[in-house]
């Protein structure tokens, strides 16, 4: 309790109102407005159609009252036989009307049920396609959890405000203009008496819904960041409980909960007073208006409109203070959509947050492409695949195209790299991959081994020096063309929810059955696969589950064979696999990496001795480097590693 109240007390000093102006909240509904006007004319076109009938319904309702009373009713007070049947007539007319408006309201309401649902659908594409544009840079900073909100919390704050408070707004808005005329007609005096009770209502509802607005922009902050939390904690469970972190955890929990419970509140205590506040200002003005209007009636005062000049009569009076309550109502619906329209804005800010988060840049012009040699032995370019590939590179200012047959030659010169801009991970390295070698890098957890296969993949750039492949800056090729021509085998797998078939198809979707099980039995998965109940057709869901971690790891490696790609990087390929099933990979592995350019990471420096090179990492730089008998004959820290005097951390 004593840490809530600190978290209230701190979240009360907190000025949010710094951060995000009306400004900021004009740009975040007009970007929501595109969405419904834009996309949806026809439909919202219908609605306010609907919207303004429904409302020039109820207006009408409040100047028959006038009618009905002055050219109805008062005529027939005190007459000896009564004849009710214009009057029966004239309510029939006006029971026709609002029944038109009802039906109208009832359009409206599922016109925009629909339109909201269509929106949101709109919404999660366009950010579900920005985000494949991301750069893993992004993903790198932002846990899944947080990014999970845009889809779920955040997007779900705009159903709301689209199916109801938009329509909500845009019906109380019309509402209050036609009424506002049918006061003038009614009565000027009297308006401009109501038109100063609203706007000391107004001055009311903008002063505390300012502090409820900088409170809803935190709570959805604390959401996104208590989500993150979560989905870390469940999948660390078994971390956590293997060290008996279960007190830790839920204490961090509860600070993050405590936190967003204080915004929630703070946000919920501001937003629930104001109906309250300007229904019971409303109900005292209903109060002035009568008195008012009573006094000048009976004082014989003249009333003027914008029908004429007259005398106050009864009907009038009875009509103008229906109408002021009709004036008044629409504020109060507002406000009681105020809560949603709040949450909503604060979602849709972070939802255009991450759509306007710039897209990986790609200046590379340098195409892959399928490539034969004709009868003079030139590549030319085909559409079938061949099993070889050409770089294509267009030369604008000639106009030509030339060819440059992919061969596998990677090279490193003299890069550095630091993930801050600042601290370097990597220093000067210097690494020539020749076609068809195999390329080890071996060093402590931190020295550098995964980065280097990360700027070969381009998902980041290099800080200094320049990285060629088969002779082209990897910077003038084609990012999505460079990673097609990479196969990429991980130490955490990934798999998908689907077949078997599906996952190791995902390393070519064009690839046949056939290919995929001679891919799976390259790798010696095939074994196992058809031992599964459904065989390749067995589905998959969570990740894998119900396989182990080896046979998870089988999987990915036939996935990457199946995508038959020139150069191969398996970053601790085997790390997850036990003794007797890393020799049978190791022989599939073997296969799959003839005639390749290869790039092993490996602890276990049983599975790089065959290796070409092997590089020794150390703090970013490359302290040995040689084959497995050059480096053992060294006497150096290869020779300490494989001996066991030093062990890698």
């Amino acid at each position: 309790m004593a840490r809530t109240n600190d978290v209230l007390n701190n979240a009360s000093k907190v000025d949010f109102r710094k951060k995000k102006g009306a400004k900021d909240n004009k740009k975040v509904l007009k970007r929501i407005l595109s969405y419904m006007v834009l996309k949806h004319k026809v439909k919202f076109a219908f609605v306010m159609v609907c919207i303004i009938v429904s409302a020039l319904a109820t207006v009408m309702g409040s100047l028959f009252l006038q009618t009905l009373i002055d050219d109805y009713i008062t005529p027939l007070l005190g007459t000896a036989n009564p004849d009710f049947g214009p009057m029966l007539g004239a309510v029939l007319q006006m029971a026709a009307i609002y029944v038109v408006g009802i039906l109208c309201g009832f359009l409206y309401v599922r016109m925009m049920a629909d339109i909201a649902q269509k929106v949101l659908k709109e919404i999660r594409d366009d950010m579900f396609i920005h985000m494949q544009t991301l750069p893993i840079r992004y993903f790198d900073q932002h846990t899944f959890g947080n990014v999970m909100s845009y889809y779920t919390n955040d997007t779900d704050t705009l159903r709301q405000m689209i199916s109801q408070s938009v329509p909500q707004i845009i019906s109380s808005v019309t509402t209050m203009v036609l009424v506002f005329i049918a006061m003038l007609r009614t009565s000027i005096p009297l308006t401009a008496f109501v038109l100063i009770c609203v706007s000391l209502i107004s001055l009311t509802s903008k002063t505390i819904a300012g502090r409820s607005a900088s409170y809803f922009v935190a709570r959805q902050k604390s959401v996104a960041k208590t989500n993150g939390y979560i989905e870390e904690m469940m999948n660390g469970q078994r971390v956590i409980k293997v060290f008996c972190h279960e007190e830790e955890s839920k204490e961090g929990f509860d600070e993050l909960n405590d936190e967003l419970c204080a915004n929630t509140y703070k946000a919920n205590m501001f937003a629930n007073m104001i109906g309250p506040a300007i229904m019971n200002l409303g109900n005292l003005q209903f109060v002035l208006v009568a008195i008012v209007g009573g006094f000048m009636a009976i004082g014989g005062i003249s009333n003027f409109s914008l029908a004429g000049a007259g005398a106050f009569t009864l009907g009038s009076i009875a009509s103008f203070l229906q109408l002021s309550r009709n004036f008044n109502m629409p504020i109060n619906q507002v406000s009681q959509q105020f809560n949603a329209v709040i949450m909503a804005l604060a979602g849709a800010e972070r939802i255009f947050e991450l759509m306007d988060e710039p897209s990986e840049t790609d200046d590379g012009y340098v195409m892959l492409v399928n490539a034969k040699r004709d009868e003079n032995g030139n590549l030319v370019e085909t559409k079938e695949r061949t099993g070889m590939w050409a770089w294509r590179h267009p030369h604008k200012a000639e106009g030509t195209v030339t060819y440059t047959e992919l061969k596998g030659d990677v090279q490193l010169d003299d890069v550095s790299f630091a993930y801050d801009g600042e601290h370097n991970v990597l220093k000067h390295i210097n690494v020539h991959a020749v076609p068809g070698t195999k390329v080890a890098l071996v060093g402590a957890t931190g020295a550098g081994k995964t980065t280097i296969t990360i700027l070969i993949n381009r998902f980041y750039d290099v800080t200094d020096g320049k990285i060629r492949y088969d002779g082209i800056n990897v910077n003038k090729i084609k990012k999505a063309d460079l990673r097609r021509s990479l196969g990429v085998v991980l130490q955490d797998v990934n798999l998908f929810t689907g077949t078997v078939m599906d996952n190791i198809r995902y390393g070519r979707l064009d690839a046949t059955d056939e290919e995929c099980i001679a891919a799976a039995k390259l790798a010696n998965a095939d074994s196992f696969i058809e031992m599964l109940p459904e065989g390749y057709q067995t589905v998959l869901s969570g990740d894998g589950s119900g396989l182990s971690q080896g046979q998870r790891q089988l999987i990915s490696i036939a996935r990457a064979a199946v995508a038959d790609p020139p150069v191969m990087i398996l970053d601790e390929a085997t790390s997850s696999i036990d003794t007797r099933t890393e020799a049978l990979v190791q022989r599939g592995m073997d296969a799959l990496m003839k005639g390749r350019t290869v790039f092993v990471i490996a602890h276990r420096l049983s599975t790089v001795k065959n290796s070409d090179n092997i590089m020794v990492l150390e703090h970013g730089k490359i302290i040995e480097q040689g084959s497995h008998d050059e480096l053992v004959a060294q006497k150096g820290k290869y020779y300490q590693l494989y001996t066991g005097a030093f062990e890698l951390e």
